[in-house]
């Protein structure tokens, strides 16, 4: 009887650890994973309107289904600390993952400054950190990833080397210049660290780069009969007009007209932007516009949301930071585009703070649990508690 007294509290509290073990595991399952999916299975592709030869009806075989996400800022060896990193980047790939299993697009662009230390990296930490990154944003065939490089990417323009830019090119078969045309669309992408005007090699590569798919594409613009001689013998591309991919935003005096709670925090949103440091120079930007004439232009840089019209007429988008280190609340944008018509919608990614109170308030209900179990509570909730049970018997 000894015995058997003796062997069912150890049964009751092999029983209470297991049942403890299974409320600590569904609360960091849900939390580290299926919270991901709850909030990304919320959003849903703008619809938008094909249009041409087909009329209005909606055909959604001809619409691309874009993402654009911005500053990933992937830790590097000299500040990154390595908790930091591993929490931030499996934030990130579960985020990313997600969003491409429910949603499935054709096409992601990342906006530039996918690390945070590539303008200092060795070649060793170089290789590291591009490795972690493919893990990451692993993606299936068909879809497409297309990377824009940033400041942290290869420098600020003091930084910048030809080295820098010729490793991030090799990686991500970027350059300056460089058409991406899916299902009609035409995508300008952007090297807007190289913009700075002042006639450096990189620059001067660049921007020639540029000025030559402007011709292409303003001659791709022009009627069959109205064409000029000197557009005779340039390659026809599909005559729809440009959207602009950059890092940096085109020149604006600050995020004082900007709003939503992805914008900059109300006491930073009047600060004065620097030209080629937090925006381009009003030269580079007129010359981008004049060039390209874009329908729409997306960028990031500022790690906050804001939409602003350019010349009366031409929007610009800049994405917030997709990475939980910049903000509480990250978000990506869809965008359903045809030839001529684009609809946009954020998403958003689980609030960080959210997360925690979850965390905080499971603690919470876990400590009492344990506290209860081993009679260690109180006297004031034992009292609460026998009235309760007074009550229910009554």
């Amino acid at each position: 009887m000894l015995h058997a007294g003796r062997t069912l509290p150890l049964k009751r509290r092999i029983c209470f650890l297991m049942k403890l073990t299974c409320f600590i595991s569904s609360v960091f399952i849900f939390c580290e994973f299926l919270i991901y999916y709850v909030v990304i299975f919320q959003c849903r592709w703008p619809e938008v309107k094909a249009e041409g030869h087909m009329g209005n009806r909606e055909v959604s075989t001809s619409v691309l289904k874009a993402l654009f996400l911005a500053d990933t800022h992937l830790l590097g060896e000299i500040k990154g600390h390595w908790l930091d990193k591993l929490r931030r980047e499996w934030q990130m790939e579960r985020s990313f993952q997600t969003a491409l299993w429910l949603l499935q697009p054709d096409i992601v662009f990342i906006l530039g400054d996918v690390f945070d230390e590539g303008k200092w990296s060795s070649p060793q930490a170089w290789a590291d950190d591009v490795q972690r990154f493919q893990k990451m944003f692993r993606h299936p065939v068909p879809t497409e990833l297309v990377v824009v490089v940033g400041n942290h990417d290869i420098g600020f323009h003091y930084e910048m080397t030809a080295y820098k830019v010729k490793r991030f090119e090799k990686v991500f078969n970027f350059t300056s210049g460089k058409l991406v045309t899916r299902k009609g669309v035409n995508f300008v992408l952007v090297n807007s660290v190289a913009m700075e005007g002042d006639g450096c090699a990189v620059c001067g590569a660049s921007e020639a780069e540029l000025a030559a798919l402007s011709r292409r594409l303003n001659c791709s613009l022009q009627k069959q009969n109205h064409s000029s001689k000197r557009c005779s013998d340039m390659e026809k591309l599909p005559a729809s007009e440009p959207i602009l991919l950059q890092h940096y935003p085109l020149h604006r005096k600050s995020d004082a007209e900007c709003a939503g709670e992805d914008a900059a925090a109300p006491e930073e949103r009047n600060i004065p932007f620097r030209e080629k440091y937090d925006v381009l120079s009003r030269e580079a930007s007129q010359k981008l516009i004049w060039w390209f004439h874009p329908r729409l232009i997306l960028s990031g840089h500022t790690h906050s949301a804001c939409e602003v019209l350019h010349a009366g007429r031409i929007p610009e988008i800049s994405v917030p930071s997709f990475s939980w280190r910049n903000r509480n609340n990250p978000s990506f944008i869809m965008g359903s585009i045809t030839p001529t018509a684009f609809s946009l919608r954020k998403c958003f990614l689980p609030y960080e703070s959210r997360v925690f109170t979850l965390y905080c308030a499971a603690g919470a209900l876990l400590a009492i649990l344990v506290l209860a179990h081993f009679q260690l509570l109180t006297p004031p909730f034992y009292f609460a508690q026998r009235l309760i049970s007074k009550h229910k018997a009554v």
